[in-house]
């Protein structure tokens, strides 16, 4: 179920985010073995200099393994943000963060916003 808050119905989580090229879907807790990481920004756009990114710096904490990228969301709810985009409202939990790809029949591409 792909969602923006808009098209979700009263009292069902979605269960994927959408933003732009950037998803998320909640998860039950912090997996083990990540690492802390600084800042807001989910993903930077290599084609306009953009970013995906939660206005409310003090309530999320970014954690990753390797090319893996976790949010967790430590109010009651943050503003996802980005140039191009609606904003997006995310509650409280945590989240698992990827960026879309596009299917080639020679490999798998991360898509450029």
């Amino acid at each position: 179920m792909f969602s923006n808050r808009r098209n979700s119905q009263q009292n069902q989580s979605p269960t994927l985010f959408r933003h732009g090229d950037v998803l998320l879907s909640p998860i039950a807790t912090i997996p083990t073995g990540v690492q802390k990481l600084a800042g807001t920004t989910l993903a930077h756009g290599e084609v306009t200099g953009h970013s995906h990114r939660i206005q409310q710096k003090d309530a999320v904490q970014l954690w990753g393994r390797g090319n893996e990228l976790f949010l967790e969301v430590k109010e009651a709810s943050v503003t996802l943000i980005h140039e191009e985009h609606r904003a997006i409202e995310l509650s409280q939990g945590v989240y698992r963060v990827w960026k879309q790809r596009e299917y080639r029949p020679d490999a798998y591409v991360e898509v450029e916003d």
